[in-house]
């Protein structure tokens, strides 16, 4: 594979679409080429050719997710496809692997853990792609998801992935008023240093804006907003 994998994003919600776009865009080695909103959306796109990789939901409003698979292995048999939704259903579990997704990643879910997944993709396809006959080993890493080291790399030392992953969605539903340390930790039920540390760590990769709102005394509240 040559140059950067070219993504299709399929999602309903727009604003869903536009933040896994952004997403996967901040991926070294992938660049968004199209968004759908629509199963049909989505197999017409992948038809004018141009697309690796699609980013699939379940819940579309036309064509069941499941189906969208199904079409799309069936049409374009190098293309691959990763399921992204909120569907736990072990029914549709099954149904995709059978359809041949790669992945199954469920929402909500942070930048992070699509990332690692991303990653993984692309390492596992270069790397067949590159060898003349598979090992085991070889097959092994492509039928197996992130190791738990790539799932851990980019988080500091003592911060977690599935606290992480609450803090994002706590910065999310509290839109561009944000949160301070202090009401973040009341979200999550811990600390305020600890709260503070997952912020910060989100500031420093420029995941969150930081402003500060000043009072009529004392010094001046840190906020920690989501960015889009």
């Amino acid at each position: 594979m040559t140059g950067p994998v070219r993504v299709l994003v399929v999602d309903d919600d727009p604003l869903v679409a536009a933040v896994n776009k952004g997403f996967v865009d901040r991926v070294e080695g992938f660049r968004t080429v199209g968004v759908a909103g629509t199963g049909q959306d989505a197999l017409d796109r992948v038809g004018h050719g141009g697309v690796d990789l699609v980013l699939l939901d379940v819940h579309l409003p036309d064509v069941p997710g499941t189906e969208v698979l199904r079409r799309l292995r069936e049409g374009t048999p190098d293309l691959d496809v990763l399921m992204v939704t909120a569907a736990r259903e072990v029914d549709t579990v099954q149904a995709a692997v059978r359809g041949g997704a790669v992945s199954y990643l469920l929402k909500p879910f942070t930048a992070e853990d699509l990332r690692v997944r991303l990653l993984h993709y692309r390492q596992v396809r270069e790397h067949l792609s590159s060898v003349a006959a598979a090992e085991q080993s070889d097959v092994d890493r492509a039928f197996t998801g992130p190791s738990e080291a790539l799932l851990a790399r980019g988080m500091p030392k003592g911060l977690s992935r599935e606290t992480a992953q609450r803090v994002e969605q706590a910065l999310r539903a509290a839109g561009e008023e944000g949160l301070s340390a202090t009401e973040c930790a009341e979200s999550l039920g811990a600390s305020r240093v600890s709260a503070r540390r997952y912020l910060e760590h989100f500031a420093a990769t420029g995941r969150v804006g930081v402003h500060l709102r000043y009072g009529s005394t004392g010094r001046p509240e840190r906020r920690y907003a989501w960015r889009p």
